[in-house]
């Protein structure tokens, strides 16, 4: 198979679908890699690493595109990439179809065929794809908030360690998964006051029983979120349904009843975000104000440190995208538990339950596929 991997042109993405470890691999089984020039300079990969890695060096996206089998991205496409996408190309990145009606109609009408990260599980029913950059977001959902809450980022001028004689911050976590779990490692770390909101017991009984007295764990309803926003100094939404739409659990009253200057990061945006008031932002120009409440509402968060996400993100994706080159699409979806749950559409077919009851639309079971002649 021929691999691709290109620049993203997302603003201030500096991620790049492969690593010259993982072109290697690829390689080593047999496959073509072709990188686009420049592709992995933001992450500290240059064209020479790859190429010592058996890649071939592309001048221009556009042929990268229109040579490979499969392309291997961090995010989604862009509407400069629409008219790129081929019938029966295979699709390999993170996608959020659920907030992105407009790409969902592009990726059927051309027929490609549209893996998602986000959506493949392990025989856990984890999410692998979507863990490690769940784990940076929540880390950096912590560090860029204790930013907002500066003075001079339109915060209240609250550190969130207090000092002796003065108390600490208060972070509310609304979501005790994998970027909750990495939130609140943060926020215990730099000494705050922290609260942490989930539906799941299991979930919160896991972090009483790593962090104690230290965090305090509340049952998600609509009263104890409520009451724990208008509270705190810094919220961080971290809700999750899988392929589906964010709920949006923060409601535009809350922000009237709480202290001018704090902040809301939310985490979900890239999936629509949590609250009524999240719109997506980038990393040149992140926050915005809604009734004084500092909003920073980044699609992707795990960019500000590209390197970092970058390794992490193709140690995840790396035998999935082998074992799709290797045995073709279909066969490793049979020897590749999990995977076929990432394939959100199928030469012209919606394949996602997840996203096709996001916007009420029919869709194809995975075993249909087999059934095509």
């Amino acid at each position: 198979m021929i691999v691709g991997s290109v620049r993203e042109v997302k603003a201030q993405e500096y991620r790049v679908g492969l690593t010259p470890d993982a072109t290697r691999a690829y390689v080593r089984a047999g496959h073509t890699v072709l990188i686009e020039h420049n592709a992995g300079t933001g992450s500290g990969f240059s064209d020479e690493l790859y190429s010592q890695a058996g890649a071939g060096i592309v001048s221009s996206a556009n042929d990268v595109w229109a040579k490979s089998d499969m392309i291997v991205k961090v995010k989604e496409p862009l509407p400069t990439e629409y008219d790129l996408i081929r019938e029966n190309q295979i699709l390999f990145t993170y996608l959020h179809l659920a907030a992105n009606h407009e790409l969902l109609e592009i990726l059927l009408e051309k027929k490609c065929i549209a893996i998602a990260y986000e959506t493949i599980r392990d025989s856990n029913g984890e999410l692998p794809l979507l863990k490690p950059m769940s784990e940076i977001a929540g880390r950096l959902s912590v560090q860029v908030g204790a930013n907002c809450l500066e003075t001079q980022s339109g915060g209240k001028g609250v550190l969130l360690s207090g000092i002796p004689g003065v108390p600490k911050a208060k972070v509310v976590i609304i979501g005790a998964g994998n970027v909750g779990l990495s939130a609140c490692h943060i926020a215990v770390g730099m000494g705050a006051n922290v609260t942490v909101l989930d539906v799941d017991l299991a979930k919160l009984a896991r972090i009483d029983t790593l962090y104690g007295t230290s965090v305090q764990t509340l049952y998600s309803t609509a009263s104890t979120i409520k009451q724990s926003v208008i509270g705190a100094d810094l919220v961080i939404g971290t809700v999750l349904i899988p392929g589906k739409s964010a709920p949006k659990l923060i409601k535009r009253s809350y922000l009237k009843e709480m202290s001018a200057g704090s902040v809301f990061v939310d985490v979900a945006i890239d999936q629509g975000g949590c609250s009524e008031t999240s719109r997506p932002t980038t990393h040149e120009d992140p926050t915005y104000i809604v009734d004084d409440i500092v909003h920073y509402c980044v699609a992707n968060i795990p960019g500000a440190v590209p390197r970092t996400s970058t390794i992490g993100l193709n140690y995840a994706t790396l035998r999935y995208g082998l074992a799709i080159a290797s045995k073709g699409l279909l066969e490793a979806v049979r020897q590749t538990l999990g995977l076929g749950l990432g394939i959100n559409c199928y030469k012209g077919k919606l394949v996602s339950q997840e996203v096709a009851e996001s916007f009420d639309l029919p869709y194809a079971t995975i075993e249909s596929l087999y059934h095509e002649t």
